[in-house]
């Protein structure tokens, strides 16, 4: 059976670029929780707490419930769920779940795959990784979830994952942007090699975005992170939105984030395509977390 294709093929809804990633989330945290404890059940009432956070911090903007995926993901043969009554979910209620005792694993074949091969895990994982999120959060969703990660072969990698990015688009966006990030301005080098600069996807990759300069900025390390993470986003007049639930009380914070409130983006240099409509709705509905902050008057 191909685990890896199964991983990158379940059963999502979908409409106009929509993220809902809260299967490959579920399923990310019970590799994590395989790769600690091969025989540990999720008690829903247990785990619920945690899934739900993933989706507050990985998830789109919407709050959802982790009820649903833990329910769904049976019909994806990798998951299976059982209460105290015996095997079966009793449906996608919350409230049905917890009264029911109801506990989910891994399918008992996936289980015995990953037994036989323990870097199923880590493949499987990757696979849901590239799909659903962007490579800025990579690392922090897999010490969220608890996972341990060697690096991967890509053509151990099933087709749909291997598609090429155009290895032309980091050139390109930082050079439109004139190699300093759109938010703050930074524009350290070593010699005269970049460093710490980034070419971001306004639209993800992994949901349609395409690799042009109007899909992409130039940004720095910290801010590519805090745009990915709905942190940071574009409004009106191409200027900078800073989400309200982000809490910094250090002057450092302030600096960095919070005085960014309402500025213009710095470049494209003219003749470069700005970040597209489309592209800014796309990363405000789907990734921008929480209400803006008011722009404040100097």
């Amino acid at each position: 059976m191909d685990w890896l294709d199964r991983a990158a093929k379940l059963r999502q809804w979908s409409r106009n670029g929509i993220r809902a990633p809260h299967k490959p989330l579920l399923l990310l945290y019970a590799l994590g929780r395989f790769q600690k404890d091969a025989a540990d059940d999720l008690r829903y009432a247990s785990v619920e707490e945690d899934l739900q956070r993933l989706l507050d911090e990985y998830g789109p903007p919407n709050r959802t419930t982790p009820a649903y995926p833990f329910h769904h993901l049976v019909s994806d043969g990798v998951w299976e769920v059982h209460t105290d009554r015996g095997p079966g979910s009793p449906g996608s209620g919350v409230r049905e779940l917890r009264a029911a005792g109801a506990a989910g694993r891994l399918a008992p074949d996936l289980r015995a795959a990953l037994r036989r091969e323990p870097s199923l895990l880590g493949r499987m994982a990757q696979v849901l990784l590239d799909l659903h999120f962007p490579s800025s959060l990579h690392s922090e969703l897999c010490e969220a979830v608890g996972l341990r990660l060697e690096p991967v072969e890509t053509e151990q990698l099933p087709v749909v994952r291997r598609q090429q990015r155009d290895r032309r688009m980091r050139d390109l966006v930082l050079t439109a942007y004139e190699y300093q990030c759109a938010f703050c301005g930074y524009d350290g080098r070593i010699g005269a090699v970049p460093v710490g600069l980034e070419a971001a996807h306004v639209r993800w990759w992994a949901f349609g975005g395409p690799d042009d300069v109007d899909n992409g900025l130039c940004l720095c390390s910290l801010h590519h992170k805090l745009f990915d993470k709905g942190v940071l986003g574009i409004g009106d007049g191409h200027r900078v939105l800073v989400s309200q639930r982000f809490i910094g009380r250090s002057t450092v914070a302030h600096e960095q984030v919070i005085a960014l409130t309402g500025r213009p983006l710095i470049g494209p240099q003219p003749g470069a395509d700005p970040v597209a409509a489309a592209h800014r709705a796309w990363h405000a509905s789907q990734v921008f977390h929480g209400t803006p902050r008011p722009a404040t008057t100097p």
